[in-house]
């Protein structure tokens, strides 16, 4: 049922019976791997994917680049598991390459961004250094394309 998670993924929204017909499954079939999912830890949840830009309630969104000293007995992790439990961060990720964490942030200004990093992140022991890129527009978010005004390009190409 692998086909399940990519077609949940593409939109939680779709029924049982919808997910079942395209699985060529049943119903109760794929109400019991959903439930097993879930109870499992695979499936961690359901979200919408919200293009703020359009919504009433402003935000500003925030990549922040980490450097981090790993800790002894547990590397990235407990760093990581630290940087989680801030309200203002979406979403945290061990990289490679120039920096360790790639935090996503969220708030309702710049200012807060700057004031959550300064006096909150960058405190934070392990810490060594951050930078910060403030995102300017979604073009795409979860594999969903936000800008539905865009032109289709109808010219051409003619060789002469």
């Amino acid at each position: 049922m692998n086909n399940l998670l990519e077609l949940l993924t593409e939109n939680a929204r779709l029924t049982n019976a919808q997910l079942a017909v395209m699985l060529g499954s049943s119903e109760e079939d794929v109400a019991a791997a959903i439930q097993q999912y879930e109870k499992s830890g695979v499936i961690k949840g359901y979200k919408a994917l919200v293009d703020w830009d359009k919504a009433p309630q402003k935000t500003v969104s925030a990549l922040i680049e980490l450097k981090v000293t790993p800790q002894k007995e547990t590397g990235f992790d407990e760093i990581a598991r630290r940087v989680t439990m801030f309200e203002e961060v979406e979403s945290v990720y061990l990289m490679a390459g120039g920096y360790d964490l790639a935090v996503m942030v969220k708030a309702p200004s710049m200012q807060e961004v700057s004031t959550f990093v300064a006096k909150r992140l960058s405190t934070l022991e392990p810490v060594q250094s951050t930078a910060t890129h403030f995102v300017m527009t979604r073009y795409k978010d979860g594999g969903v394309a936000l800008c539905d005004d865009t032109e289709v390009d109808e010219r051409r190409n003619v060789l002469l």
